[in-house]
């Protein structure tokens, strides 16, 4: 019996029968991709640089010389660098009297009539400094529950000045260059004493390391009574090396010690430039410091007192100079 192509029926050109889709419910589902095929074949571009790709080694190699570009920042970042809060009536009205800058005044609904407070919202607002009502629990929670009984001023960080800037400002001015520089002075009140005493007998500028040191704080800025605003606080990152650095700009590193050598009667160099060092109560110069120091003077002192007050000695030390650069004139 001879062979014969046939085909399955319902099948045409003999192919099997092709399925067809269909839903839940049965019917037949549409045809087509649904443009899913069509995004697949879509292009995505041309190919990115090797410097632009995620984790290819020339984008680290770039990355890493554009680090390496980058300028250092000309002031040094403090650990205490950000807003303060002055709360309590009186801390906040001697803030505002004293001019301390300040951004933002937080008064608490419903207090009782206080002529402190009255005073404290007209002096923010003749200095424009805004005034906002806050709830007691949002100044609680601001505070660490402290007793600010309604009131609390914002202080922005102090923004310090750099050495060599507050350097170039004194060499300008046409008078030998006066610096105070702090060496451990951690009394917020001690470094307020030295700026006023710093601006009261024609010193240039103070300047404080970044670290173990009173920085300008409210505190410090009221106890200067408005002398910040004139005279410029430098903040240096290691004081021992911007004390070298000001020696070879050929200033006179003095620092004050109350076992110096040197009296202060005998200071010769009062007239040159100089640098004054002042360490903290009790511990003196660090050994660093007292090392960077050209000539360390004593002040002479007759009774029963051992010492003197930071900022007395320094405030005692800059009058001499001032004599001492008037009679020179």
């Amino acid at each position: 019996m001879a062979a014969t192509g046939g085909r399955r029926r319902g099948s045409p050109q003999g192919l099997p029968k092709k399925k067809v889709a269909t839903g839940k419910d049965g019917r037949r589902a549409p045809s087509g991709s649904g443009g899913y095929r069509r995004k697949q074949l879509e292009g995505k571009g041309p190919t990115p640089k090797a410097e632009e790709r995620t984790g290819h080694p020339a984008k680290r190699r770039a990355e890493h010389a554009a680090t390496k570009e980058r300028p250092a920042p000309r002031r040094p970042a403090a650990a205490g660098d950000e807003a303060e809060l002055v709360y309590g009536r009186n801390s906040v009205l001697e803030a505002l009297r004293a001019w301390v800058p300040a951004t933002l005044l937080r008064v608490a609904p419903g207090l009782d009539r206080d002529p402190r407070l009255t005073e404290a919202v007209s002096l923010a607002g003749d200095r424009g400094i805004p005034v906002v009502e806050s709830t007691k629990p949002e100044l609680d929670r601001a505070t660490d529950r402290g007793v600010h009984q309604g009131l609390v001023l914002t202080v922005p960080p102090y923004e310090y000045a750099h050495p060599m800037d507050v350097l170039a400002t004194a060499v300008d001015s046409g008078r030998p260059p006066l610096l105070v520089a702090l060496d451990g002075v951690t009394d917020p009140r001690n470094l307020g004493a030295i700026v006023r005493s710093a601006a009261a007998f024609g010193a240039h500028g103070v300047i404080v390391p970044g670290r173990r040191s009173a920085g300008m704080t409210a505190s410090a800025w009221k106890t200067s009574a408005g002398a910040a605003a004139r005279l410029p606080v430098a903040q240096a990152v290691n004081l021992t090396r911007t004390l070298r650095e000001l020696a070879a700009e050929g200033l006179v590193v003095v620092g004050l010690d109350g076992h110096g050598s040197l009296d202060l009667d005998d200071l010769a160099v009062a007239t040159d430039p100089l640098v004054l060092v002042v360490g903290a109560e009790g511990g003196g110069l660090s050994r660093l410091v007292g090392e960077a120091c050209d000539l360390r003077v004593s002040i002479p002192i007759a009774g029963a007192v051992e010492s003197l007050n930071a900022g007395v000695a320094t405030g005692i030390v800059l009058a001499e100079v001032a004599r001492r650069r008037r009679l020179a004139v």
